[in-house]
């Protein structure tokens, strides 16, 4: 039970909509706070007396305009407004995206959504915590989750007050499309357990983000871009069915109340309070902006799938007419493509290919992209630019209705180091021989290469811990010489390739289940030289 104080109760009680005041008199309490930059990740203190915000690309962040996002955060004033936010400073922030994911039920405990070292540098790769000194807090001391792995540059995330469970997103191997949503739980010993992916019921091949759980655990809020809504992102809820974690109610969108046609994202529920956090591109001060849900109704039963939030049956309204007129069975795609690095537009082509007729749409991309393409196919997108590693998508839309789909990328430089993992280069089982799927990926490997005459690859053929150590090394050496070959049979001279097989000495997941397992038999490139 979160306990608020007698002025944020006040607060609640003036405002009755999204951010919307009462009176015409009324000041809206998020005035101060909201900016032209992007607002994200909205976290109310236990005490009500402080809403912790990230803020994307500030001049004021430890980055600078590129940085991705700081913590700053605002008081509760006497007038019922958050003041201004305040920037959290350089030991709760760096150079890579800094959130909150929520607070221990006393408040002396704060989460924090990265890893922290000694240089500042980024890193995304975990969770901290910070315990509450006096009027500040403690330097953050990283928590160790086995598996842990995000290949996106941000990460989203809520820990329950009780510290038992950490749910977020996470773009990693097995991942169903772009960022997934994940669980870990801490056991009796203290221990976090490996992360498990919260299933098909909840993930999409699109993105689905900021996952937060009621106060029960038993009802799971999240973002999404993968399924027919009212705009880019919509807010879903779901409830859970079991105590594994995978098993969940048919998601429902939170309907016109909350969602708009822009990006409605980092849902919070303070239930106990009758009301909601969340952020909106939908008439914003620049880009995302908290907004306040306040309920008429009472919370309801958590098993009950209903909507959580909204009046009416969100299946009988029809969805908002998308910004740009889309023909029937179609559907507009659009984004950006960004430096992995330093998160800056670059140029690049996007080459939609159908799967079955093998016609492609190409778009060329400067400060972002749109197509149309016909929303009764597979797609392989690729996605390539001069001096950065191409990559290569898969795109099945035809068992969606949507009519606008976001899909964003992020390319790596070319640089000494750089390691790609070739994700549908696949082999028969226990044999050399390469499946049809994989010639796609192998032939925007040389197509990469070609651009890029300089780079001298490794390939690395790796394996399950399965079988005989020296033999999985003999298979995995004998998948690279197949994969090596197909390249140089397409032109690509030899001098420019070396490999190695790895056998199952360095897995990326873990050995004891199949799906995880799975993700360990693979083969990347490495970019030795330029």
């Amino acid at each position: 039970m979160r306990v608020f104080s007698s002025v944020s109760l006040l607060l609640l009680l003036t405002v009755i909509s999204i951010g919307q005041p009462i009176g015409a008199d009324s000041v809206n309490s998020f005035e101060l706070l909201n900016s032209p930059y992007d607002e994200l990740s909205p976290v109310i203190s236990p005490d009500g007396k402080t809403l912790y915000v990230t803020i994307a690309n500030h001049p004021g962040n430890v980055g600078g305009k590129k940085d991705p996002g700081d913590i700053w955060y605002a008081t509760l004033t006497e007038n019922n407004q958050w003041s201004a936010p305040v920037h959290a400073g350089p030991s709760l922030n760096n150079r890579g995206f800094n959130g909150v994911a929520g607070f221990s039920g006393n408040g002396d405990n704060l989460f924090l959504l990265s890893h922290y070292d000694a240089t500042g540098s980024p890193r995304t790769q975990g969770i901290a915590v910070t315990k509450r000194q006096g009027n500040g807090w403690s330097s953050p001391e990283n928590i160790t989750i086995p598996y842990f792995q995000n290949k996106s540059e941000t990460i989203s995330g809520y820990i329950k007050p009780d510290e038992s469970a950490f749910v977020f997103s996470a773009e990693t191997y097995g991942s169903r499309g772009v960022e997934d949503l994940y669980i870990t739980l801490k056991g009796s010993d203290g221990k976090w357990s490996e992360p498990k992916n919260l299933g098909s019921v909840i993930n999409t091949q699109f993105q689905e983000l900021c996952p937060s759980l009621s106060d029960d655990g038993r009802t799971l809020y999240f973002s999404s871009n993968g399924r027919k809504g009212f705009g880019s992102f919509d807010i879903y809820s779901s409830s859970r069915l079991d105590e594994t974690w995978t098993k969940w109610s048919e998601p429902v969108n939170l309907g016109p109340t909350i969602n708009t046609e822009g990006r409605d994202l980092y849902y919070r529920d303070y239930s106990s309070e009758d009301f909601s956090l969340f952020t909106s591109t939908k008439n914003s001060d620049g880009y995302g902006d908290v907004k306040l849900y306040k309920r008429n109704n009472p919370p309801r039963n958590p098993q009950d799938t209903t909507n959580a939030v909204a009046t009416a049956n969100t299946a009988s309204i029809p969805p908002v007419k998308p910004s740009v007129a889309v023909p029937e069975n179609s559907v507009r795609v659009y984004g950006k493509v960004l430096n992995a690095k330093t998160n800056e537009f670059i140029p690049a082509k996007i080459t939609f290919t159908t799967v079955a007729n093998n016609q492609g749409t190409t778009a060329s991309v400067d400060a972002g992209y749109s197509l149309t393409v016909p929303s009764v196919n597979d797609y392989m997108v690729k996605i390539e630019a001069a001096g950065f590693v191409s990559s290569m998508e898969k795109l099945a839309i035809k068992t969606y209705e949507m009519k606008e789909l976001e899909m964003n990328f992020k390319l790596q430089p070319v640089e000494v180091g750089t390691t790609v993992n070739l994700k549908n280069v696949l082999f028969e089982q226990g044999r050399t021989n390469l499946l049809p799927q994989s010639y796609d990926e192998l032939d925007m490997v040389i197509s990469f290469l070609k651009l890029n005459p300089n780079v001298k690859i490794e390939l690395a053929g790796h394996t399950d811990n399965r079988g005989i150590p020296a033999q999985n090394v003999k298979l995995s050496q004998a998948r690279v010489d197949k994969v090596k070959e197909y390249l140089t049979e397409k032109g690509i001279d030899k001098k420019r390739i070396s490999g190695k097989g790895y056998g199952g000495a360095t897995p990326i997941a873990s050995n004891e289940n199949e799906e995880t397992r799975q993700l360990n038999r693979r083969v990347e490139f490495i970019i030795k030289k330029l």
